[in-house]
């Protein structure tokens, strides 16, 4: 992920990222347009009732695949951790007065979708306000002209932005999840429809306030969703979206913005999933629930992705006052028991909208105040950037011991992933826009950025 806002000041998207909670059963005509500092909506409708991809279209493009190298296949990229590893040696400095060369940029509609990168493509789950539709957008990698576009019919009004979710690819798929909760399976060379599903209509999900934020998790040959309807969990067939298992949910906890992530724990494979009660862990073969708590639970809106750490802990982080948490598995009487490590307090770490990065033993992330902060894995802060060093609700990408971080007005600042201190290099203002809060994508010495209705490509090799 989708991909993340602030509700007390302003809202995300998803990156994927901080805008979103529960809905209600009302019409969506008789909403009024979300505005920041205003109080949280009542609700949003449900999807419709009619199949919108009875009505999808594929409308070719004069674009065509750049012959590039680069992957960035997902959110957070390929071993979803944020981190670059593809060893492309990237600039440590820009000239005074200068930025990164714009390769080129393209106009979007209203929101924080990151993109996914692969064989010369940039792929982006975009909303189309004149035709009401979804619509993923097949890009070439080399000048972002369009070489397909894959659309179905979904009514969304404004609510801080439409799209904020990042889509994934795997193997000859991609596959997408909208902000009304449709998951869709195209072919990623042609854009040829496989499979979709209506959560809401499917499985009886409550799309989240702000819409979706969660990005699919593909794990081989199944695709991994937290529902929070008639079933916590799901898997799907990749290939053709048939129910492998569902996980039960008689506790009635609602979809999140948060991503599922994948956890080795005792010699079995779990999915880790913030859900509206609490964190749970479930068994990756059939869906059974191996441990549950809410000692972990975001009343309002959790977005962040729990972070595996090591072999048996887990880092949570969230905004509206909840701090951070770390919890450690344990085997007691073949259970796994979750029990707390340490808890930080919102003025010591939290993390409202971007899920924090854990590099080479650190955690890096920035703090409700602002602050880019470094904590070792004991809880303890290393550094933060300083009260004239602030980044908002931005996203930030690691790549070749650099971190990229990119405010809320566009503002791109270049510095160490170092635990030493913080080292700001270079920074410059690279987008003239606002609410850049989309999920960066870093591949080849090319980041990808966007504000709320552009996304640019630079140049960031050395």
């Amino acid at each position: 992920m989708l991909v993340a806002a602030t509700l007390a000041a302003s809202v995300l998207g998803l990156g994927g990222l901080y805008l979103l909670v529960q809905t209600s059963r009302v019409p969506l005509d008789s909403l009024q347009e979300r505005k920041p500092g205003l109080d949280r909506p009542a609700g949003l409708a449900l999807a419709s009732e009619k199949n919108p991809f009875e009505l999808a279209k594929l409308i070719p493009g004069t674009g065509t695949a750049a012959d590039l190298p680069g992957a960035w296949p997902q959110f957070r990229g390929a071993k979803s951790d944020n981190i670059a590893a593809d060893g492309v040696a990237l600039a440590r400095t820009w000239k005074a007065g200068t930025k990164p060369e714009q390769i080129w940029s393209v106009d979007l509609g209203e929101g924080y979708a990151g993109a996914a990168v692969r064989d010369g493509r940039v792929y982006i789950l975009d909303y189309d306000p004149d035709t009401k539709s979804d619509a993923l957008r097949c890009l070439s990698l080399g000048d972002a002209k369009e070489i397909w576009r894959f659309t179905y019919p979904v009514k969304i009004k404004r609510n801080h932005g439409m799209s904020r979710t990042v889509p994934t690819l795997a193997g000859k798929y991609i596959v997408t999840f909208g902000p009304k909760c449709h998951v869709a399976c195209l072919e990623a060379e042609t854009g040829k429809f496989v499979w979709g599903l209506d959560l809401v209509k499917d499985f009886g999900a409550t799309v989240p306030e702000w819409y979706a934020g969660q990005c699919p998790l593909v794990d081989a040959d199944r695709v991994i969703l937290g529902v929070g309807g008639d079933a916590l969990l799901v898997a799907v067939e990749l290939a053709t979206g048939k129910v492998i298992w569902k996980t039960p949910n008689p506790n009635d906890w609602k979809m999140t913005h948060s991503s599922i992530v994948p956890m080795e724990f005792a010699g079995k494979r779990q999915y880790i999933y913030v859900g509206s009660g609490g964190v749970v862990g479930v068994n990756a073969d059939d869906g059974a629930l191996l441990w549950e708590t809410d000692a972990w639970r975001i009343s309002i809106a959790a977005v962040p992705t729990p972070i595996p750490i090591g072999n048996d802990r887990l880092f949570l982080s969230g905004g509206y006052n909840s701090g951070a948490l770390i919890l450690r598995l344990k085997e007691d009487a073949g259970k796994i028991v979750p029990e707390t490590v340490y808890r930080l307090k919102p003025t010591e770490f939290g993390a409202a909208q971007q899920t924090p990065i854990l590099f080479k033993e650190h955690l890096y992330g920035v703090r409700p105040d602002g602050q880019l902060c470094c904590l070792d894995l004991d809880g303890k802060l290393c550094w933060a950037s300083g009260v004239t060093a602030k980044f908002g609700l931005g996203p930030f990408v690691i790549g070749d011991g650099l971190i990229y971080l990119l405010n809320d007005d566009g503002t791109l600042t270049l510095a160490e992933a170092s635990p030493q201190a913080y080292r700001r290099l270079a920074q410059a203002r690279v987008l003239d826009g606002h609410d850049c809060w989309a999920p960066m994508a870093l591949t080849n010495g090319r980041l990808l950025a966007r504000d709320l209705t552009k996304m640019i490509c630079l140049d960031v090799k050395q």
